[in-house]
Order: C-alpha cells, then sequence, then structure tokens
C-alpha cells in the first residue's frame, strides 16, 4: 500500500488544506502525524501550548470519525521521519510550508535526505512572490499591499472536509498531554468557523467603525485560530472579497477592505521576517539599535502586572495575563507606554507578549512591537507617542473596558475614570478608589517622559 505522510505543522484542520490533499492525491493511505518538537515547544508560552494540545486533541476526533487517526510522535523532526520512513516505506511527506528562521533551515536539511513536499497555505502568496521589479523586498506596507493585490487573486474553491480516509498503518503514538480548553478560545476548528460565520454576517461591514472600540466585541477574535491553522488564510481571504463585493453601501465595503488589509498586514510581517530574519535579534533600522534604554526593573513590574496608574494600560496588560489575548489596539497602546513613555527596551515587551498570548506569532509580534517602538520597517514616527488617556477617552469613551479588567476603578465616575489621580480626596474615599492605596498613583509623568524619550531618539538620528 502506497503511505504518505501529512505531517501537520500550523494547519490543524481538514478543511481547505492544501497539503492534506497533496497527500490525499497522491496516496491510497495518508499518515496524519503531528512531532512534538522540543525545539519549539520549550519556548512556547502555556497558553498556546493548552491551545495547541487541545486542538490537536479536536482534529484527532474529528480524524477518527472519518475512519483514520492522529499519530503523535516526540523528538527531532528528522530523526522522527526518518524513522516512519524506514518503518513503513512511505512514498512522500507532505507539509504546509513556513517561513520562519527555524523552520526553513529545519525543513532544508530534511528535504536533503527525506522526500518532503512543500505545498502553499500558510500565506495567499510566499514571500518570495511579492517583490519589487528588481527582485528586492518591499520594505513599506502600501506598496507592499499594492503588489499584493495586483497578483492574482486565491481560487474561490475551498477543499472540502475528506468524508473518508483510509485505515491508518497500525504504529505506535505517543498520548497527546491533557490540558484545560482555553475558556476565551475553544480550540476546534468547528469553533473557527462559526466565529467567522458571525463575523461575515454583519460585524464586518462595521469593522471599521468599531474595531478600535475596546468596550464593543467588533473583531472576528480568529488570531488564535489562523495562527495554529485551524482555518485557513484563503478562507478568510474569500470571505473579505464577498463581503467587498456585495456590501450593501461604500462605507460597508470599506469596512470589508479595511479587514482585508489588517490580513495583509499578517503576510507583510511574514515577508519582512523571511527577508529579514535578523529583526528577531535587533532593531530593522539601523540607526536606532542603540538607544539607551532605560534599565527599570520596578517599572517594567509594574507594566506586566497592570499596575502603572494609567488605566486603560492596566486593563490591557490585566485582560493579557488573564485571557492569554489583547484587543490589538490595547497592543498598541501598552507598546508605545513601555518604549516611549517609560524608555524601557521594546524587546522586554516583545518578549512579555511571546509568555502570554494565545495568538503568539514571531513575525507578528515582533513587527507589532517594531512598529510601536519607530524602530521597525513601516514604522510609527519616533516622535508619535500614544497618550493613554486620550486613548483611554477615544476607544473606551464610558471607561466600561477598564471597569472590567481593573475592578478597583468599578465606581469611579465617567469623567475620572481615565485619569481617576484627578478625582477630589473625598470622592476617591467613596468611590472606595484612593490614589496609592487602592489604585496605584501614575508611575511616570509623561510630559518628563516625552522629554526624556525625544532627546534619546533624536540623539541616535542625528
Amino acid at each position: 500500500m502506497r503511505i504518505n505522510i501529512w505531517w501537520i505543522r500550523r494547519d490543524l484542520r481538514l478543511r481547505d488544506n492544501q497539503a492534506l490533499q497533496a497527500a490525499r492525491n497522491n496516496g491510497s493511505c495518508v499518515l496524519p502525524l503531528f512531532i512534538l518538537d522540543s525545539a519549539l515547544l520549550k519556548n512556547s508560552a502555556e497558553n498556546r501550548r493548552a491551545f495547541l494540545f487541545s486542538a490537536l486533541h479536536s482534529l484527532d476526533k474529528e480524524l477518527q470519525r472519518r475512519g483514520s487517526r492522529l499519530f503523535v510522535r516526540e523528538g527531532k523532526p528528522l530523526q522522527v521521519l526518518t524513522e516512519l520512513v524506514q518503518e513503513m516505506s512511505v512514498s512522500a511527506i507532505y507539509a504546509e510550508e513556513d517561513y520562519s528562521p527555524y523552520a526553513r533551515r529545519r525543513d532544508a536539511e530534511i528535504s536533503r535526505h527525506l522526500p518532503l513536499k512543500l505545498t502553499g497555505g500558510l500565506t495567499i502568496h510566499p514571500p518570495s512572490a511579492v517583490v519589487q521589479a528588481d527582485g528586492s523586498p518591499y520594505k513599506v506596507f502600501t506598496p507592499f499591499s499594492k503588489a499584493w493585490k495586483a497578483l492574482p487573486a486565491p481560487s474561490r474553491s475551498v477543499i472540502s472536509i475528506p468524508e473518508v480516509f483510509a485505515p491508518p498503518p497500525k504504529i505506535d503514538s505517543k498520548p497527546l498531554p491533557l490540558v484545560s480548553q482555553p475558556a476565551s478560545f475553544p480550540a476546534s476548528e468547528q469553533e473557527a468557523q462559526q466565529r467567522l460565520e458571525a463575523f461575515a454576517k454583519t460585524l464586518i461591514y462595521d469593522y471599521q467603525e468599531n474595531r478600535n472600540r475596546l468596550d464593543l466585541d467588533g473583531t472576528s477574535r480568529l488570531s488564535p485560530y489562523l495562527r495554529f491553522g485551524l482555518i485557513s488564510i484563503r478562507q478568510l481571504v474569500n470571505t473579505a472579497l464577498e463581503a467587498i463585493e456585495n456590501a450593501p453601501d461604500p462605507k460597508a465595503q470599506h469596512s470589508a477592505e479595511t479587514w482585508l488589509n489588517e490580513l495583509i498586514w499578517r503576510e507583510f510581517y511574514i515577508a519582512v521576517l523571511y527577508h529579514f530574519p535578523y529583526v528577531l535579534r535587533t532593531a530593522f533600522n539601523t540607526s536606532l539599535r542603540d538607544i539607551p534604554w532605560r534599565e527599570s526593573p520596578e517599572d517594567l513590574y509594574a507594566w506586566q502586572e497592570g499596575r502603572t496608574g494609567y488605566p486603560i494600560v492596566d486593563a490591557a496588560m490585566r485582560q493579557l495575563k488573564q485571557t492569554g489575548w489583547m484587543h490589538n489596539r490595547g497592543r498598541m497602546i501598552v507598546a508605545s507606554f513601555l518604549a516611549k513613555d517609560l524608555l524601557i527596551n521594546w524587546q522586554e515587551g516583545e518578549r512579555w507578549f511571546m509568555r502570554w498570548l494565545v495568538d503568539g506569532d514571531p513575525a507578528a509580534n515582533n513587527g507589532g512591537w517594531q512598529w510601536s517602538a519607530g524602530v521597525g520597517t513601516d514604522a510609527a514616527p519616533y516622535f508619535r507617542i500614544f497618550n493613554p488617556v486620550l486613548q483611554g477617552k477615544k476607544f473606551d469613551p464610558q471607561g466600561t473596558y477598564v471597569r472590567r479588567w481593573v475592578p478597583e476603578l468599578a465606581n469611579v465616575p465617567n469623567e475620572f475614570i481615565h485619569e481617576p489621580w484627578l478625582m477630589p480626596a473625598d470622592l476617591q474615599r467613596t468611590t472606595k478608589c484612593q490614589i496609592g492605596v487602592d489604585y496605584p498613583a501614575p508611575i511616570v509623568d509623561r510630559k518628563q517622559a516625552r522629554v526624556r524619550t525625544l532627546s534619546a531618539y533624536r540623539h541616535l538620528r542625528a
């Protein structure tokens, strides 16, 4: 019997899976395999491991319903795959191509020894395809986006879920760890489809207006599912394109286009990491690699724990620790605060996010942090510093988001919810929110911090 391995990596789904389809088209028996690779798992956040293992359990159930099962092995991928190829006379190994530095090194080594065949699926267009006329990579999002849109659109036909699998060979499989299902993000392909359906019905047409509102449920919350491939980027892009075509009015069309651009930002950051892998170690902007960052463990800890005295910052940081996720507007606010108000190295924030985020992805996380710190490709100008008070008033006008995640401020009136230190002493006692006792005073004077930060950046630029 001809046996092909479907090596599952960041494609934990049956629907619209190009690697799975290729394995089925070229063999009568498919072996669904996941490798517990210590090189990846050792630095993985507990939240992501829980989501990953829950998703694998769910995938295994779906495979068993169709006459197959998930096989799990542990070790270095080359060694594991070599043993399986020899053990079962495997014809080929099919996997979705990944573009991270580690994945590229891993796959290049395996290809020298084994019949590894890589398919598309992680992105709409591979990073090598979205380049300038001379072949050089883009460093700014807008021209990248235009070039991306000029390439052929993805196929509108989504690969259906296979109904039946040939019985798999009887080989040993390591049991998957039992973990608690992440409460905020049930890890299954079905959940991803339901979230997309709900978003596509109405929310996508209000996305432009509501996407930055921290107090509203205006985003898709699909990022963890896309991160691990419980849903394909092709299906999401097709959903956006269909919404654009069927929009009832120009405003709705613009909202759908805005969501499509967010998906293209993901591909942009994957391309940046592909072409400039050193960004994982240092700033992309060579002139801003030696900013005199402050060493302040106390301020860093206050930021990590959501105890800065700035309510919108603290709410977002507490949401991260409690749920493993943070609203994108919140990510920009807290990143700006760490790098430009506290003048603490953005890499501290990058590491902290990767420790907690369920959707933590090296390319997107690094790109977002370098953008916020003003040191990356197409970054926010170094002199652009988010004002957390104004950000709170604009994107959480009634303080709903703040009160949810910072219960100390539950009784604070709207007029003071983003500046509680301005409350009169008697009102602080009445609301049971005494600054410096129940809730911390601001850890930094932003006016002084702005002068300090601009001086540090301008010195290097000069």
